[in-house]
Protein backbone atom coordinates (compact mmCIF):
# COMPACT_ATOMS: atom_id res chain seq x y z
CA UNK A 1 0.00 0.00 0.00
CA UNK A 2 1.24 3.49 -0.90
CA UNK A 3 -0.08 6.33 1.28
CA UNK A 4 0.32 10.10 0.92
CA UNK A 5 0.18 12.39 3.98
CA UNK A 6 -0.34 16.12 3.32
CA UNK A 7 0.51 18.95 5.72
CA UNK A 8 1.97 22.03 4.04
CA UNK A 9 2.77 24.17 7.11
CA UNK A 10 4.01 25.15 9.62
CA UNK A 11 6.79 23.92 11.93
CA UNK A 12 4.70 22.97 14.95
CA UNK A 13 1.78 21.62 12.92
CA UNK A 14 4.10 19.40 10.89
CA UNK A 15 5.82 18.04 14.01
CA UNK A 16 2.37 17.21 15.39
CA UNK A 17 1.68 14.97 12.37
CA UNK A 18 4.73 12.76 12.95
CA UNK A 19 2.91 10.16 15.11
CA UNK A 20 0.57 9.49 12.16
CA UNK A 21 3.54 8.88 9.87
CA UNK A 22 5.25 6.61 12.41
CA UNK A 23 2.12 4.57 13.11
CA UNK A 24 1.39 4.13 9.40
CA UNK A 25 4.89 2.81 8.80
CA UNK A 26 5.29 0.63 11.88
CA UNK A 27 1.76 -0.77 12.06
CA UNK A 28 0.92 -1.19 8.37
CA UNK A 29 4.38 -1.52 6.83
CA UNK A 30 3.20 0.65 3.94
CA UNK A 31 5.11 3.05 1.71
CA UNK A 32 4.65 6.51 3.21
CA UNK A 33 4.98 9.71 1.16
CA UNK A 34 4.75 13.19 2.70
CA UNK A 35 3.87 16.48 1.00
CA UNK A 36 4.81 19.82 2.53
CA UNK A 37 6.20 23.20 1.50
CA UNK A 38 9.86 23.22 0.49
CA UNK A 39 10.69 25.73 3.23
CA UNK A 40 9.72 23.16 5.88
CA UNK A 41 11.85 20.30 4.55
CA UNK A 42 14.21 20.53 7.54
CA UNK A 43 11.34 19.76 9.94
CA UNK A 44 11.09 16.23 8.57
CA UNK A 45 14.70 15.65 7.50
CA UNK A 46 15.97 12.20 8.43
CA UNK A 47 12.55 10.87 9.45
CA UNK A 48 12.97 7.10 8.94
CA UNK A 49 9.23 6.55 8.62
CA UNK A 50 8.93 8.60 5.41
CA UNK A 51 9.91 6.92 2.13
CA UNK A 52 9.57 9.90 -0.20
CA UNK A 53 8.93 13.65 0.00
CA UNK A 54 6.95 15.87 -2.32
CA UNK A 55 7.59 19.59 -1.94
CA UNK A 56 5.27 22.44 -2.85
CA UNK A 57 7.14 25.47 -4.12
CA UNK A 58 5.25 27.71 -6.56
CA UNK A 59 3.67 25.27 -9.00
CA UNK A 60 0.67 23.38 -7.61
CA UNK A 61 -0.05 21.81 -11.01
CA UNK A 62 3.43 20.28 -11.09
CA UNK A 63 2.88 18.83 -7.62
CA UNK A 64 -0.47 17.31 -8.66
CA UNK A 65 1.25 15.80 -11.68
CA UNK A 66 3.75 14.16 -9.30
CA UNK A 67 0.90 12.79 -7.22
CA UNK A 68 -0.86 11.32 -10.25
CA UNK A 69 2.31 9.52 -11.34
CA UNK A 70 2.60 7.84 -7.92
CA UNK A 71 -0.87 6.23 -8.06
CA UNK A 72 -1.49 6.43 -4.31
CA UNK A 73 -3.80 3.92 -2.68
CA UNK A 74 -4.86 6.43 -0.05
CA UNK A 75 -4.39 10.11 0.81
CA UNK A 76 -4.53 11.49 4.37
CA UNK A 77 -5.16 15.24 4.30
CA UNK A 78 -4.04 16.70 7.62
CA UNK A 79 -4.25 20.28 6.37
CA UNK A 80 -7.76 20.52 4.89
CA UNK A 81 -7.72 23.90 3.18
CA UNK A 82 -8.66 25.23 -0.26
CA UNK A 83 -5.41 24.04 -1.77
CA UNK A 84 -5.84 20.46 -0.60
CA UNK A 85 -9.49 20.56 -1.69
CA UNK A 86 -8.29 21.45 -5.18
CA UNK A 87 -5.79 18.59 -5.08
CA UNK A 88 -8.55 16.16 -4.05
CA UNK A 89 -10.75 17.33 -6.91
CA UNK A 90 -7.95 16.84 -9.44
CA UNK A 91 -6.47 13.66 -8.00
CA UNK A 92 -9.51 11.68 -6.93
CA UNK A 93 -9.06 8.33 -5.19
CA UNK A 94 -9.58 7.43 -1.54
CA UNK A 95 -9.09 10.22 1.01
CA UNK A 96 -9.48 10.97 4.70
CA UNK A 97 -9.58 14.63 5.74
CA UNK A 98 -8.79 16.15 9.12
CA UNK A 99 -11.74 17.85 10.79
CA UNK A 100 -10.51 21.24 11.96
CA UNK A 101 -13.57 21.78 14.17
CA UNK A 102 -13.72 25.41 13.03
CA UNK A 103 -17.27 25.91 14.32
CA UNK A 104 -16.30 24.73 17.80
CA UNK A 105 -13.23 26.98 17.77
CA UNK A 106 -15.36 29.91 16.63
CA UNK A 107 -17.76 29.32 19.53
CA UNK A 108 -14.89 29.26 22.02
CA UNK A 109 -13.29 32.44 20.61
CA UNK A 110 -16.48 34.46 20.18
CA UNK A 111 -18.79 33.19 22.93
CA UNK A 112 -16.31 31.45 25.29
CA UNK A 113 -18.41 28.30 24.91
CA UNK A 114 -16.21 25.24 24.79
CA UNK A 115 -17.62 22.45 22.59
CA UNK A 116 -14.19 21.09 21.64
CA UNK A 117 -13.39 17.45 22.47
CA UNK A 118 -11.02 17.01 25.41
CA UNK A 119 -8.33 15.25 23.37
CA UNK A 120 -4.99 16.30 21.92
CA UNK A 121 -4.80 17.26 18.25
CA UNK A 122 -2.42 14.33 17.70
CA UNK A 123 -5.20 11.92 18.64
CA UNK A 124 -7.50 13.75 16.25
CA UNK A 125 -4.88 13.40 13.50
CA UNK A 126 -4.72 9.67 14.28
CA UNK A 127 -8.53 9.48 14.05
CA UNK A 128 -8.26 10.82 10.49
CA UNK A 129 -6.36 7.65 9.54
CA UNK A 130 -8.12 5.18 11.85
CA UNK A 131 -10.10 3.56 9.03
CA UNK A 132 -6.78 2.21 7.77
CA UNK A 133 -6.41 0.32 11.05
CA UNK A 134 -3.81 2.37 12.93
CA UNK A 135 -3.93 3.37 16.60
CA UNK A 136 -1.80 5.83 18.54
CA UNK A 137 1.27 4.10 20.01
CA UNK A 138 1.86 6.53 22.88
CA UNK A 139 5.40 7.37 21.79
CA UNK A 140 4.89 11.09 21.37
CA UNK A 141 6.31 13.28 18.61
CA UNK A 142 9.35 12.84 16.38
CA UNK A 143 12.13 15.22 15.36
CA UNK A 144 15.42 14.04 13.91
CA UNK A 145 18.62 16.10 13.95
CA UNK A 146 21.31 15.76 11.30
CA UNK A 147 24.47 14.14 12.79
CA UNK A 148 26.60 17.10 11.67
CA UNK A 149 24.24 19.56 13.36
CA UNK A 150 24.36 17.48 16.55
CA UNK A 151 28.17 17.76 16.54
CA UNK A 152 27.98 21.50 15.86
CA UNK A 153 25.68 21.96 18.85
CA UNK A 154 28.15 20.24 21.18
CA UNK A 155 30.89 22.55 19.90
CA UNK A 156 28.60 25.55 20.23
CA UNK A 157 27.71 25.05 23.88
CA UNK A 158 30.18 26.30 26.50
CA UNK A 159 31.38 23.43 28.69
CA UNK A 160 29.90 25.00 31.80
CA UNK A 161 26.48 25.17 30.11
CA UNK A 162 26.07 21.55 29.07
CA UNK A 163 22.95 19.84 30.46
CA UNK A 164 22.57 22.67 33.00
CA UNK A 165 20.97 25.52 31.07
CA UNK A 166 17.36 26.58 30.55
CA UNK A 167 16.09 27.32 27.04
CA UNK A 168 13.87 30.37 26.68
CA UNK A 169 11.73 30.61 23.53
CA UNK A 170 9.98 34.00 23.72
CA UNK A 171 8.71 34.45 20.18
CA UNK A 172 5.87 33.08 18.08
CA UNK A 173 4.36 33.83 14.69
CA UNK A 174 1.94 36.30 16.26
CA UNK A 175 2.76 38.97 18.84
CA UNK A 176 -0.17 38.00 21.06
CA UNK A 177 1.34 34.51 21.48
CA UNK A 178 4.81 35.88 22.28
CA UNK A 179 6.25 36.50 25.75
CA UNK A 180 7.04 40.25 26.10
CA UNK A 181 10.69 41.25 26.56
CA UNK A 182 10.16 42.66 30.05
CA UNK A 183 8.40 39.49 31.22
CA UNK A 184 11.28 37.41 29.85
CA UNK A 185 13.73 39.53 31.82
CA UNK A 186 11.66 38.98 34.98
CA UNK A 187 11.74 35.23 34.37
CA UNK A 188 15.52 35.22 33.88
CA UNK A 189 16.12 37.25 37.04
CA UNK A 190 14.68 34.40 39.13
CA UNK A 191 16.63 31.58 37.45
CA UNK A 192 20.10 30.68 38.68
CA UNK A 193 20.93 28.43 35.74
CA UNK A 194 22.49 29.70 32.48
CA UNK A 195 19.97 30.72 29.82
CA UNK A 196 19.96 30.19 26.05
CA UNK A 197 17.40 32.21 24.08
CA UNK A 198 16.12 30.51 20.93
CA UNK A 199 14.10 31.69 17.96
CA UNK A 200 14.28 32.45 14.26
CA UNK A 201 15.57 35.54 12.41
CA UNK A 202 12.34 37.41 13.26
CA UNK A 203 13.23 37.14 16.96
CA UNK A 204 16.87 38.20 16.61
CA UNK A 205 16.36 41.73 17.96
CA UNK A 206 14.02 40.50 20.69
CA UNK A 207 16.58 37.93 21.82
CA UNK A 208 19.33 40.52 21.87
CA UNK A 209 17.21 42.94 23.90
CA UNK A 210 16.41 40.23 26.45
CA UNK A 211 20.06 39.23 26.77
CA UNK A 212 21.23 42.82 27.23
CA UNK A 213 18.50 43.80 29.69
CA UNK A 214 19.17 40.70 31.79
CA UNK A 215 22.62 42.11 32.62
CA UNK A 216 24.05 38.58 32.82
CA UNK A 217 27.04 37.06 31.07
CA UNK A 218 25.50 33.57 31.17
CA UNK A 219 22.53 34.54 29.00
CA UNK A 220 23.21 33.71 25.34
CA UNK A 221 21.07 34.84 22.43
CA UNK A 222 20.97 32.30 19.58
CA UNK A 223 17.88 33.77 17.88
CA UNK A 224 18.42 33.90 14.13
CA UNK A 225 22.01 32.69 14.52
CA UNK A 226 21.56 28.92 14.18
CA UNK A 227 19.45 26.58 12.05
CA UNK A 228 16.26 24.87 13.14
CA UNK A 229 18.16 21.59 13.51
CA UNK A 230 20.78 23.17 15.74
CA UNK A 231 18.08 24.90 17.78
CA UNK A 232 16.51 21.46 18.25
CA UNK A 233 19.90 20.15 19.37
CA UNK A 234 20.20 22.93 21.94
CA UNK A 235 16.74 22.02 23.25
CA UNK A 236 17.67 18.34 23.37
CA UNK A 237 20.56 19.05 25.74
CA UNK A 238 18.68 21.58 27.93
CA UNK A 239 17.66 21.05 31.54
CA UNK A 240 14.23 22.56 30.85
CA UNK A 241 12.43 24.74 28.30
CA UNK A 242 10.31 27.85 28.86
CA UNK A 243 8.39 28.57 25.69
CA UNK A 244 5.55 30.42 24.07
CA UNK A 245 2.93 28.48 22.11
CA UNK A 246 5.12 27.90 19.05
CA UNK A 247 6.88 25.28 16.95
CA UNK A 248 9.90 24.86 19.22
CA UNK A 249 7.50 23.94 22.02
CA UNK A 250 6.49 20.84 20.07
CA UNK A 251 10.11 20.06 19.20
CA UNK A 252 10.88 20.19 22.93
CA UNK A 253 8.03 17.72 23.50
CA UNK A 254 9.55 15.39 20.90
CA UNK A 255 12.65 15.16 23.13
CA UNK A 256 10.56 14.46 26.24
CA UNK A 257 11.79 17.59 28.04
CA UNK A 258 10.50 19.46 31.05
CA UNK A 259 8.41 22.18 29.39
CA UNK A 260 6.86 25.30 30.87
CA UNK A 261 4.55 26.61 28.14
CA UNK A 262 3.37 30.21 28.52
CA UNK A 263 -0.02 30.88 26.93
CA UNK A 264 -1.24 34.30 25.79
CA UNK A 265 -4.26 34.78 23.54
CA UNK A 266 -4.50 31.07 22.66
CA UNK A 267 -5.55 28.33 25.08
CA UNK A 268 -4.56 24.68 25.64
CA UNK A 269 -8.21 23.72 25.05
CA UNK A 270 -7.52 24.03 21.32
CA UNK A 271 -5.68 20.73 21.81
CA UNK A 272 -2.16 21.80 20.88
CA UNK A 273 -0.44 21.75 24.26
CA UNK A 274 2.86 19.81 24.59
CA UNK A 275 2.36 16.08 23.99
CA UNK A 276 4.97 14.01 25.82
CA UNK A 277 5.53 10.26 25.38
CA UNK A 278 3.47 8.08 27.68
CA UNK A 279 5.59 6.89 30.64
CA UNK A 280 8.36 9.31 29.65
CA UNK A 281 10.56 11.37 31.94
CA UNK A 282 9.46 14.79 30.72
CA UNK A 283 6.91 17.08 32.29
CA UNK A 284 4.49 19.64 30.86
CA UNK A 285 3.52 22.65 32.97
CA UNK A 286 0.97 25.14 31.65
CA UNK A 287 1.23 28.81 32.64
CA UNK A 288 -1.77 30.94 31.77
CA UNK A 289 -3.83 33.79 33.17
CA UNK A 290 -7.20 32.34 34.08
CA UNK A 291 -10.45 34.28 34.29
CA UNK A 292 -9.90 36.81 31.50
CA UNK A 293 -13.21 37.40 29.72
CA UNK A 294 -11.42 38.25 26.47
CA UNK A 295 -9.41 35.03 26.24
CA UNK A 296 -9.08 33.30 23.81
CA UNK A 297 -9.43 36.22 21.42
CA UNK A 298 -8.31 34.21 18.40
CA UNK A 299 -7.52 30.62 17.43
CA UNK A 300 -4.25 31.89 15.92
CA UNK A 301 -3.17 35.34 17.07
CA UNK A 302 -2.84 39.05 16.30
CA UNK A 303 -0.11 41.58 15.68
CA UNK A 304 -1.24 43.35 18.87
CA UNK A 305 -3.73 42.87 21.67
CA UNK A 306 -7.23 43.79 20.42
CA UNK A 307 -8.07 45.20 23.85
CA UNK A 308 -4.80 47.10 24.20
CA UNK A 309 -3.90 45.71 27.65
CA UNK A 310 -2.35 42.30 26.81
CA UNK A 311 -3.21 41.03 30.28
CA UNK A 312 -2.89 37.40 29.14
CA UNK A 313 0.87 37.93 29.09
CA UNK A 314 1.51 40.92 31.36
CA UNK A 315 -0.31 39.27 34.28
CA UNK A 316 1.70 36.03 34.02
CA UNK A 317 3.30 34.94 37.31
CA UNK A 318 6.95 35.05 36.23
CA UNK A 319 8.22 33.96 39.64
CA UNK A 320 6.28 30.70 39.36
CA UNK A 321 7.45 30.20 35.77
CA UNK A 322 11.05 30.57 36.98
CA UNK A 323 10.49 28.12 39.83
CA UNK A 324 8.97 25.53 37.51
CA UNK A 325 12.14 25.55 35.37
CA UNK A 326 14.39 24.50 38.28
Amino acid sequence: MKILVIRFSSIGDIVLTTPVVRCLKTQLGCEVHYATKKEYASVLHGNPYIDKFHFLENDLDALIKQFKSEKFDYVIDLHNNLRTSHIKLRLGGKWSRFNKLNIQKWLLVNFKTNRLPDIHIVNRYIQTAEKLGITYDGKGLDFFIKPEEELDVLRLLPTEFREKYVCLVPGAKFATKSIPVEKCVEIIQNISRPIIILGGPAEAKTGEAIAQLSGRDDVLNFCGKISLGKSAGVIQHAHSVITADTGLMHIAASFDKKIISVWGNTVPEFGMYPLLPENGRGKSIISEVKGLSCRPCSKIGYAECPKGHFKCMYEQNTQLISQYSA
